[in-house]
């Protein structure tokens, strides 16, 4: 594989195979020729209903243990139901203004209730829900949007040798050679994760300061899930018109677009 100009390309091995989330895949070819394509709103609307059914859960459990709850002390029940209702607006006061902030494109949120902790967590939970439904790919596609919005809004940059573009290693060669002409046009290295969870011991020894990672949208979702709260990260999902873990292609445009957003 020819390297280009200024473009470092290394492979890398580490502790989980990517593309395990496809083990279930069944070779049939995917829907839309795995185009998952989907507005930010998809997201949001499978976050809402993903609260509804979490906070449901809470207060089914709440009202079938409350007999047992009561029996340890009169006031356990109605204490436990205040802090379920106190929880439970703080989520959505939470859900709408970070609804507010996407749609203003203003961050009006802190980093770590934004794009870091409990939305991190939030997009993994609906992530699960929407999969019972078989929506979960167009789910994470509009999630990793709502998730890049937020991320772009701070405004970051770092130098060229600060940033690390991570990518797979199922891309079709004209997409590979694509991707190294960007890195090599701005100077950023580039590696290539055979395995594990979007390359967290890479992330360790090269301490980048920020990053632009490929994957599909699982691994992506999963990703994010691990590295977006110690990082930041942009993610570029990709389009699977073979299936899973072979010749996917992404949009180039978008690439160089968010190396751009940190490095220029």
């Amino acid at each position: 594989m020819a390297e280009l100009p200024r473009a470092q390309l290394i492979h890398i091995d580490v502790d989980r195979r990517l593309g395990h989330e496809w083990d279930e895949w069944d070779g049939r070819p995917l829907p839309n020729q795995g185009n998952y394509d989907s507005p930010p709103a998809l997201f949001f609307a499978w976050s809402a209903i993903t609260l509804v059914i979490l906070l449901g859960v809470l207060g089914l459990g709440l009202f079938l243990l409350a007999p047992r709850l009561q029996a340890v002390h009169s006031k356990v029940p109605a204490v436990l139901w205040s802090a379920l209702l106190v929880i439970g607006s703080l989520l959505w006061v939470w859900w709408g203004v970070l609804l507010l902030s996407h749609q203003l494109n203003r961050p009006l949120l802190p980093e770590p209730l934004a794009e870091r902790g409990p939305f991190l967590r939030l997009m993994r939970l609906t992530s699960r829900v929407a999969d019972r439904f078989g929506r979960r790919d167009w789910v994470e596609n509009s999630a990793v949007k709502v998730y890049n919005a937020l991320a772009v809004m701070r405004g970051r940059k770092v130098g060229q040798g600060e940033l690390l573009l991570l990518i797979p290693r199922c891309l079709s060669k004209v997409t590979l050679d694509g991707v190294l002409g960007i890195a090599g046009k701005y100077g950023v290295p580039v590696f290539v994760a055979t395995r594990g969870q979007l390359a967290r011991r890479v992330i360790r020894e090269r301490r980048p300061r920020a990053v632009v990672a490929v994957a599909c949208e699982r691994d992506m979702v999963s990703g994010l899930h691990d590295v977006a709260g110690k990082i930041p990260v942009l993610g570029l999902t990709m389009t699977l018109p073979s299936g899973p873990c072979k010749d996917a292609s992404l949009d180039l445009s978008r690439l160089e677009q968010w190396v751009r957003t940190y490095v220029v």
